[in-house]
C-alpha cells in the first residue's frame, strides 16, 4: 500500500425490522435479504446458541430440559437483552456483515412509536454489541408509510395502521414527520393468546402457540360473519382426560376469540382520527387508511375498519415487508 494513503473502507448498509414475531433485513442495493422468525434456541448449560430463526421456531414446545427456545422480543421491545444480542449478531452476519477491522456495518433499526428512551437505547446498544458501527433508529409507522409507497413529504396527510406481532402503531403523517400517533401493545401475539384461551375455555383443549397461530391464519376473522364455510381441525391435549384430541373450530368462533383485541385496535384508530387536525382529516377522507404488518392480513380487517370509521381502507401491496422496505428508503437518506 502506498505510504500516506488510508486503507480502503468496506461496509454494508442494512435496514432491520426487529419485530416481536419476525426479523426482516434489507440490504442496500439488494432488497430484503432475510426474513426469519424472532426465535433463538440456547443451551442453558453452556449458554451457547443452538439455532436461530425458522430452525429455532420449530423447536418451540419440543425441546429437552437443557435447550430453551425463546422469543427475546416482547410487545415490540427487548425482553431478554443477552439473547437479542446473540440473535442480532447471527442475522447481521447472515445478511453479509463482517467483523473485519476496516469493515463498517451501518444499520437502521425500527422501533414502535411508543417506546421509552430506555427501550430505545437498549435496541441501539444491542445493535452496536452485535457488530454495527453506526446505528439509527426510526419509528415503525414512519418506515411502514415509506414502504407502502405513501407520499409523506408533501403538506397532505397520510394515515397508516401497522399491526405487528407485539404492537400496533397508528399514525398520521405529513411533511416528512408524524403529526399524531398511538402505539398499542396489541398485535399478532395477543391474537394467538386470545385464540388459545378461547379453545381452552370452550373446548377444554390445551394448544401450543404454533397451533394458535395456524388457527389465526386459517380461519381468523375480524368481522362477525366470518369466512365463508371455513373450519379448521385443531389438535391438542384434552384438559379433562389428559389425552390427545382433535376438535373443529370455525371462523365465527375465531371472531369471538379475537373481538376484544380487534376492538382495541379500532378504538386506537378512532382516537388518532379524533386528534388529527381538520385539514389533514379531509386528506385522509380522500386518500383513506393504509394497513401494513402481518396482523392486517386477518380476514375482513380492512372491511371492519371501513365500517367503524366510514373511511376507505386498503391493504398495502406487501404488508409484511413494508417496514423493512421503508428502512431501505431511510438508508438512502441518512448514510
Amino acid at each position: 500500500m502506498t505510504k500516506g494513503v488510508s486503507p480502503p473502507m468496506f461496509g454494508i448498509d442494512l435496514g432491520i425490522d426487529l419485530g416481536t414475531a419476525s426479523v426482516l433485513v434489507y440490504a442496500k442495493g439488494k432488497g430484503i435479504v432475510l426474513h426469519e422468525p424472532s426465535v433463538i434456541a440456547i443451551d442453558s448449560n453452556s449458554n451457547k446458541r443452538i439455532a436461530v430463526g425458522e430452525e429455532a421456531r420449530l423447536m418451540i414446545g419440543r425441546t429437552p430440559g437443557n435447550i430453551v427456545a425463546v422469543r427475546p422480543m416482547r410487545d415490540g421491545v427487548i425482553a431478554d437483552y443477552q439473547t437479542t444480542e446473540l440473535m442480532l449478531k447471527y442475522f447481521l452476519e447472515k445478511a453479509g456483515a463482517k467483523r473485519w477491522p476496516f469493515f463498517r456495518t451501518r444499520v437502521v433499526v425500527c422501533i414502535p412509536s411508543g417506546v421509552t428512551e430506555v427501550e430505545q437505547r437498549a435496541v441501539k446498544q444491542a445493535a452496536y454489541q452485535a457488530g454495527a458501527k453506526d446505528v439509527k433508529v426510526v419509528e415503525e409507522p414512519y418506515a411502514a408509510a415509506l414502504g407502502a409507497g405513501l407520499d409523506i413529504f408533501g403538506p397532505t396527510g397520510s394515515m397508516v395502521v401497522d399491526i405487528g406481532g407485539g404492537t400496533t402503531d397508528i399514525a398520521v403523517l405529513s411533511l416528512n414527520g408524524i403529526v399524531t400517533k398511538c402505539s398499542l401493545r396489541v398485535g399478532g401475539d395477543k391474537f394467538d393468546e386470545a385464540i388459545s384461551r378461547y379453545i381452552r375455555r370452550e373446548h377444554n383443549l390445551m394448544i401450543g402457540e404454533r397451533s394458535a397461530e395456524e388457527i389465526k391464519m386459517a380461519v381468523g376473522s375480524a368481522i362477525p360473519e366470518g369466512r365463508p364455510s371455513s373450519s379448521y381441525d385443531v389438535r391438542g391435549r384434552n384438559l379433562i382426560t389428559g389425552l390427545p384430541k382433535t376438535v373443529k373450530v370455525n371462523s365465527q368462533e375465531c371472531f369471538v376469540a379475537l373481538e376484544e383485541s380487534i376492538e382495541a385496535i379500532v378504538a386506537g384508530v378512532k382516537e388518532v382520527l379524533e386528534r388529527t387536525p381538520p385539514e389533514l382529516s379531509s386528506d385522509i377522507l380522500d386518500k383513506g387508511i393504509i394497513m401494513t404488518g402481518g396482523g392486517s392480513l386477518i380476514y375482513g380487517f380492512d372491511q371492519r375498519l371501513t365500517r367503524e370509521t366510514g373511511l376507505p381502507v386498503s391493504l398495502a401491496e406487501d404488508p409484511i415487508s413494508c417496514v423493512a422496505l421503508g428502512t431501505g428508503k431511510v438508508l438512502n437518506g441518512c448514510f
